[in-house]
């Protein structure tokens, strides 16, 4: 058998994470077929039970990264309890994973209202008509309230609900991880360094 050879690095490996991700994050925009901005975000219920989902990252820079949902959600009171979570993105077309853990804040109101409006009218009806999580008698309840928001908002801008806004993880870590063969996978986990900066270290696959 002949020796597993160590090649160069598939990726450029920068010493500041949150433009690595963007470059990851734009080659993952052409590349997946769908909802390239798609992550599992993390948390734990009051008995430290750990619940994953996907969500859509709606921004990030050297703030953090933003998500967006319903506060009275299953997700929304988990992260209220313990205002932490953590995200795992994977470009399975890139054979890429970017993951990230730390601190959750809610944005400020002028920024869920400026997203809010944004977004496409029958989303913003959805937001007021669904009870997110909780049960739901039929599926005749959930269209006979879309109908009723829409009717009450027939004209005229849209409100952002009260219990709905969004959250910045703000990362206490970020690891890049790159497929590569024989389970050689590039890794490189970046941590602030409390001076304003990133250590950045390399990890064992």
């Amino acid at each position: 058998m002949g020796e597993t050879q160590l090649t160069k690095d598939d990726f450029t490996i920068r010493d500041e994470p949150v433009r690595l991700f963007g470059d990851w994050l734009a080659d993952a925009e052409k590349s997946e077929p769908n909802d390239p901005s798609a992550v599992a975000l993390a948390t734990v219920d009051r008995d430290g039970l750990p619940d994953v989902r996907m969500v859509l990252l709606k921004g990030f820079d050297q703030d953090g990264f933003v998500f967006y949902t319903n506060f009275e959600s299953a997700k929304g009171l988990e992260l209220l309890g313990s205002m932490k979570a953590a995200m795992c993105f994977h470009w399975k077309s890139l054979r890429r994973q970017v993951r990230l853990r730390g601190p959750v804040e809610i944005v400020p109101d002028a920024e869920a209202d400026a997203y809010f409006a944004s977004r496409p009218r029958g989303s913003r009806i959805g937001a007021w008509a669904s009870k997110q999580s909780r049960p739901l008698e039929s599926r005749f309840a959930l269209e006979k309230a879309v109908a009723e928001y829409t009717a009450r908002h027939a004209v005229g801008a849209i409100p952002r609900p009260p219990y709905w806004s969004g959250f910045r993880l703000k990362p206490q870590s970020i690891e890049f991880w790159h497929d590569r063969p024989f389970r050689l996978h590039d890794r490189v986990v970046f941590k602030p360094d409390g001076k304003g900066s990133w250590e950045k270290t390399r990890l064992y696959p």
